[in-house]
């Protein structure tokens, strides 16, 4: 199984490729859809839909899995501006018929550290751990998107 984890932003976009082989994850792809910022919105959404289906022609994917969306009260407005994104990135699977799994943050923690509010520096380990890599993936829309991909296969309905 070939997962896809998508850490969804409107600048950018973390993503990361991985399969579980024999017990052992394997990073296929990972890397960030990005945009300029001082675009007009219907133009980055248009080049994160255009880079999102490269991506998706380059690799043959079972799941995709995302972040759910979380808005705080003191910032509402990155919430909605995420939607934006996520929608797309969600649309885009619909049309190529491929499974769409979302994940809150802290069930991400929780199955990669066992620890549902565990920090940013506990996930960067516990990924480079798992992973088996020699650095910590960056930036951290990378490292996310590569947690999120675990996250799935370690809850995976089979």
């Amino acid at each position: 199984m070939i997962v896809l984890g998508i850490d969804p932003g409107l600048r950018t976009s973390g993503y990361g490729v991985i399969m579980l082989d024999r017990g052992i994850y394997k990073v296929i792809d990972a890397g960030t859809i990005s945009v300029r910022a001082e675009q007009p919105m219907e133009h980055r959404l248009n080049a994160i839909y255009s880079d999102f289906n490269t991506l998706l022609d380059q690799h043959a994917i079972d799941i995709i899995a995302i972040e759910e969306l979380y808005a705080h009260y003191n910032h509402p407005r990155t919430s909605v501006l995420m939607a934006h994104a996520r929608g797309l990135f969600l649309l885009t699977a619909a049309q190529r018929d491929i499974k769409i799994q979302g994940f809150t943050a802290t069930r991400v923690k929780k199955s990669l550290t066992g620890n549902g509010r565990a920090t940013k520096e506990q996930m960067q380990l516990a990924i480079t751990q798992q992973l088996g890599l020699k650095t910590v993936p960056q930036p951290a829309d990378v490292a996310d998107a590569l947690a999120i991909a675990m996250c799935c296969i370690n809850n995976y309905d089979r």
